[in-house]
């Protein structure tokens, strides 16, 4: 990897990537080391060629879609990658899982990957690194100019929330019910370079940034750089790193539909010469910790609004205003953080199994 990126990779307008991280799992539904195995072992389907990695625990693996020119086809492209990968698990003996985190992942007793960067990782932030069994869901959205890219990066902050809350799948951390919805991105936080980003000026002044951080030795290169939302400077994209992992392809879908409106639509409004919206960021912080805490249920702070707005409020709001509906159906479903805890009260057996890919 560049250790930064370039003005000059912004060059196309609204293509999407999506990557997923996923927990490779035993007969039991119960995560254990596989990636190598995975990854490195063995030779994966050709689509998931250069598409396909470990994360930092041996449980935990990764995939990216091909550059996706028709939104269009989207799903067509996650539903293949998603395939492959089961096929692959399956044919070496394993099943793939999808949580923001995996109930039964217990971080003391799992193997952490061997790979240096992960290693130099673990060297330099210690605890928090060593306890990290986090998986997201990360969409790319192309952008065809670096300062746009900045400034929609910097106005996507007020609906990072949003997503969080509708994608709250992870009660669950190290064995034991947490209270959150999304534990996930509270453990997360836990890194350095996480989080809710403040805003940048444009371009130029998040190139310095990058620089700075890696000039002084706060990161190895621009990919640590672990925001909630960012600029990615590699591929010429913005890229939201807000939800949880999904089993459910059609949650995934609702996220990359509503991202994928929001780019459009911001994108049109920079052309226009819209200004800034003004929210501080210890605002938006608050928001983030009640989607965290409450999900569904939270009631989120707004820029152009003094009280807060519930979950409802703001989905009816953003459909109407975007044109899209996949928010309404996750809103109008058993939120993922509810349904592990209903299956829990039933069985732990049951829940392992409500995670997996092929299961219906």
């Amino acid at each position: 990897m560049d250790e930064t990126g370039s003005r000059e990779n912004f060059t196309r307008e609204g293509t999407l990537g999506i990557e997923e991280e996923f927990y490779v799992v035993d007969e039991y539904g119960r995560p254990t080391s596989g990636t190598d195995e995975l990854v490195y072992e063995s030779e994966p389907p050709a689509i998931l060629e250069d598409r396909l990695d470990h994360e930092l625990f041996k449980c935990v693996i990764e995939t990216q879609t091909p550059r996706i020119d028709d939104p269009g086809r989207a799903r067509e492209h996650l539903t293949a990658v998603r395939d492959a990968l089961i096929d692959h698990a399956t044919d070496h003996g394993f099943g793939i899982a999808a949580a923001g985190l995996h109930p039964l992942a217990k971080w003391r007793e799992l193997e952490h990957a061997d790979k240096p960067r992960y290693r130099a990782q673990l060297d330099r932030i210690q605890y928090p690194q060593h306890r990290n069994t986090t998986a997201g869901l990360h969409i790319h959205v192309g952008v065809d100019d670096a300062d746009k890219a900045v400034w929609i990066a910097n106005e996507l902050r007020q609906h990072l929330p949003l997503m969080l809350a509708l994608s709250a799948n992870s009660p669950y951390w190290n064995g034991f019910d947490t209270g959150l919805q999304s534990a996930r991105a509270k453990i997360f936080e836990g890194l350095p370079n996480t989080g809710m980003p403040t805003a940048f000026d444009d371009y130029a002044a998040f190139q310095r940034y990058e620089r700075r951080m890696i000039e002084s030795g706060g990161i190895d290169d621009r990919g640590e750089l672990w925001f909630d939302v960012r600029p990615h400077s590699g591929l010429g994209t913005v890229e939201v790193r807000a939800p949880d992992g999904q089993a459910d392809p059609d949650r995934v879908m609702a996220f990359v539909e509503y991202t994928h409106a929001l780019v459009t639509d911001l994108s049109a409004r920079y052309d226009d010469g819209e200004s800034t919206s003004e929210m501080r960021r210890e605002l938006l912080d608050e928001s983030k910790w009640r989607a965290i805490r409450h999900g569904r249920d939270a009631e989120l702070l707004v820029p152009d609004r003094s009280e807060p707005l519930s979950v409802d409020t703001l989905v009816d709001r953003e459909c109407d205003r975007l044109d899209v509906d996949g928010l309404r159906r996750l809103a109008d479903a058993e939120s993922g953080a509810s349904r592990q805890r209903r299956l829990r009260q039933r069985s732990v057996v049951e829940l392992s199994e409500s995670l997996r890919l092929d299961e219906p």
